[in-house]
């Protein structure tokens, strides 16, 4: 199965709505950022905790920088 109807399934599983082409970038980066800051668990986490947060992706990825840099 590919990846975006993964997503997609998933989403509906949940009762929300899949991620626009813009919020999957965003989501792509943040766990890049955490990947590369420490390791690669720390990515599917730190989309987690984003998840909860209810921070736009702008916020989220300036907590992730400086998460990782301390």
């Amino acid at each position: 199965m590919e990846p975006e109807q993964w997503v997609r399934n998933f989403a509906a599983e949940t009762g929300i709505d899949p991620p626009d082409d813009e919020e999957v970038t965003r989501l792509l980066e943040l766990a890049a950022e955490a990947a590369h800051s420490s390791a690669r668990t720390a990515a599917p986490i730190a989309c987690w905790i984003a998840g909860k947060t209810g921070l736009s992706a702008t916020e989220l990825m300036e907590a992730a920088r400086r998460a990782g840099a301390e």
